[in-house]
């Protein structure tokens, strides 16, 4: 065989794609879309920067303050409206909870509520210096300042200089969205979410129903009660009971307590309930998960899924995927199939094993779930 000239090795160069396959670095071929979104949302936050004067925060000007902060105001009004959270009287749950389920969601409702009312008192007392009721403290300047410096993390933290998002003292309430109307509708939609899961719990049928754990501040909390109310009906330590899933409709019907779990949101793969296939480049960026039945069983109970063949698969708090909620494991019919699925979102940060069964006609690798 002729050895390869030079020219040979110039025509290679010039004939490489423009574009290189997601598929080299262990990409969906719909990465592009999820780049996409992210660099608009950076892109947006920016602009945000560019309409504020670096000067408004740093010193009182009542029309200017009334000017830029009166869109988080409404939107709190107009949050609050019908909803009863800021009248709401709520008192410090009890330890004599008949279960841990019902004792954590005595204690999450306690919890938004007096996070909601905290921030209500604050924005109120901002409210009133802004119409000039109130004289300005030190207290009100700094949460004045934290929503006009509405400045952007990550790429563009380098060149604005210094990171301002939702106040210190809601972050320390409840860390939440770094954007304060963000923060804002998460809290309420979390209020009235919890409020629900209240009166379900009240009634006794919480565990029948599907539970979407992006309605609680504590998700992974609630994860650790089902862990330990399951023990204690198996009259085990929380020690000796692993992470199980099914993401069939039976559900798992050894389980003595089960919970049906949706939700939750996949990026890197699509899934349909039985089988996770590959993403095509016009794929969506995130897609709808099927319920899926989660239950903590006792280790000596004999289990169906061959632990060989499952696939460890991470789930998180959001689509950022900065919190790991928890891992969870799926089974696999061919290999390669860990470094596609980047996480499952429960719209925060766990690491458990879920089972499902997963039927591939090819090798999987890009793949990711979340809640």
């Amino acid at each position: 065989m002729d050895p390869m000239r030079v020219e040979d090795y110039i025509g290679l160069i010039r004939n490489l794609p423009d574009e290189d396959d997601p598929a080299y670095f262990g990409l969906p071929a719909n990465i592009e879309r999820s780049w996409q979104r992210i660099v608009s949302s950076q892109v947006i936050s920016q602009l945000k920067v560019l309409m504020r004067s670096p000067e408004l925060a740093s010193r009182f000007d009542r029309e200017k303050w009334h000017a830029q902060l009166s869109p988080v105001l409404n939107l709190w009004k107009k949050l609050n409206q019908g909803a009863n959270l800021i009248q709401a009287k709520v008192a410090i749950p009890s330890s004599s909870a008949e279960s841990p389920i019902k004792a954590f969601i005595q204690l999450e409702y306690y919890s938004v509520i007096s996070i909601v009312q905290t921030v209500h008192r604050s924005l109120a007392q901002l409210s009133k210096v802004i119409r000039g009721t109130l004289l300005l403290s030190a207290g009100v300047q700094k949460l004045a300042e934290s929503l006009l410096r509405q400045e952007a993390a990550g790429t563009f933290e380098i060149v604005f200089g210094g990171i301002s998002q939702t106040p210190s003292g809601w972050q320390k309430l409840w860390d939440g969205p770094e954007d304060p109307l963000q923060y804002l509708r998460s809290l309420i939609r979390r209020a009235l979410g919890i409020g629900k899961w209240v009166g379900k719990s009240d009634q006794g049928n919480l565990l029948r129903e599907a539970l979407d754990l992006s309605d609680l501040l504590h998700p992974a909390t609630f994860l650790n009660a089902l862990r330990q109310q399951t023990a204690r009906e198996y009259g085990t330590s929380m020690d000796n009971l692993v992470f199980v899933t099914s993401w069939s409709r039976g559900g798992i019907p050894d389980a003595k307590v089960s919970m049906k779990w949706s939700g939750l949101q996949l990026e890197g793969a699509t899934f349909d309930g039985s089988r996770l296939m590959h993403n095509s480049h016009d794929s969506p960026s995130i897609t709808v998960a099927p319920m899926c039945t989660v239950a903590w069983m006792p280790k000596n109970l004999p289990n169906r899924v061959y632990h060989e063949e499952l696939l460890s698969v991470p789930v998180y708090s959001s689509s950022d995927r900065e919190q790991l909620s928890e891992p969870m494991k799926s089974s696999k019919s061919s290999s390669g199939m860990c470094r596609e699925v980047s996480g499952l979102f429960t719209p925060k940060e766990f690491t458990f094993p879920c089972y499902c069964k997963l039927g591939l006609q090819e090798p999987l690798e890009r793949a990711c779930v979340a809640p």
